[in-house]
């Protein structure tokens, strides 16, 4: 796989910190700070009651039936893995998102977020992965550990990534490695890939935080066009993206991690604020029919929302909206579904 070497367009220059590093351009995107999480996590849970989880069996796995080895090039299938992880099978290529399949989403695997259910495709189950695309490097999103296993077994693999995340890769096996600021482009095979904005933070470590950049994908084959928003806040981009590079016929974006909202809502979007998405989205899409795929919840106990609050706002929100309830996919891990 060669990609193009070339950008789209020049980045602006407003994400890129003026002493190094990246940052968000728009206002009231402030991210909290270590203070901040010590106050929610020391004082705020003490002082109020959490709400309670279901019991974990309320998250039953389904049985993945993507193609393989490979669909045709006119078929999309989506195969939820879990969190953020997906299994996107288009142009007759297979393309990982942000795979994770440790344990806990942590820098250790004896403490942090430990999964509530297993990964809905086991790794051995996979089929040969031609694009891995990443979004940021938190350890719910970048595994060091998946990506070795991954490097190891397709080291043909092509492997998307932001700006300053192409060495932690390369040093766990990757080869094939393009990085890309936001607008700029890369083809494989046909298939064009975008890095497009998203409102976020990065840092694997206090010290590192914002040294490597965070980002969305869109994917644009010859008839059919995905949206991977990575892992975001709202912020005013959904509209731009869609105009530049939609319409799409499916958008992956995030609803859960999202109490307590002072904390939360400048890195993570709630039900509420994706439904604000959907709607600059389809503002921009011209009339074309759009499938929304929520991910980013049902996983990792991240925060203090229960684990089951997320899509039960989604699909509430989505009616009430107007929408088509067959536009909205809430998936079980492990579920495949096809795009019509």
């Amino acid at each position: 796989m060669t990609p193009s070497n070339t950008p789209t367009s020049a980045a602006p220059a407003s994400h890129h910190a003026p002493g190094g590093g990246f940052r968000n351009p728009w206002p009231s995107s402030q991210v909290y700070g270590f203070r901040d999480f010590l106050k929610w996590t020391l004082v705020e849970r003490r002082q109020k009651a959490r709400r309670p989880d279901p019991d974990r069996s309320s998250f039953p796995l389904a049985t993945a039936n993507f193609i393989t080895p490979r669909a045709t090039p006119d078929a999309v299938t989506l195969t939820w893995v879990g969190h953020s992880s997906f299994l996107l099978q288009l142009a007759g290529l297979n393309i990982l998102l942000d795979p994770i399949w440790s344990e806990r989403a942590s820098p250790v695997q004896f403490a942090g977020p430990r999964r509530w259910v297993p990964p809905g495709v086991p790794f051995d189950r996979l089929p040969p992965i031609d694009i891995v695309a990443l979004s940021h490097d938190h350890y719910d999103h970048l595994d060091a550990a998946t990506i070795q296993r991954l490097a190891s077994r397709f080291p043909a693999a092509q492997w998307l990534a932001p700006l300053g995340v192409a060495a932690f890769l390369r040093h766990r096996g990757a080869r094939d490695i393009v990085e890309r600021d936001w607008w700029e482009s890369t083809s494989v095979i046909g298939l064009e890939a975008t890095c497009v904005p998203a409102q976020h933070f990065s840092g694997r470590t206090l010290g590192r935080r914002n040294q490597t950049l965070w980002c969305g994908w869109t994917f644009r084959s010859s008839d059919r066009r995905v949206f991977f928003a990575g892992d975001t806040a709202l912020h005013p981009e959904f509209s731009a993206i869609t105009d530049r590079l939609g319409p799409f016929d499916l958008a992956i974006l995030p609803i859960g991690a999202y109490e307590p909202r002072w904390f939360m809502g400048t890195v993570h979007m709630n039900p509420d604020d994706c439904i604000k998405a959907v709607a600059q989205i389809k503002q921009a899409q011209e009339g074309s029919r759009l499938v929304v795929t929520a991910g980013h919840w049902g996983t990792f106990k991240l925060t203090d929302e229960p684990m089951d609050e997320p899509p039960a706002r989604m699909r509430e929100g989505w009616i009430s909206a107007g929408h088509a309830a067959d536009d909205l996919w809430i998936m079980k891990h492990g579920e495949t579904r096809s795009l019509g």
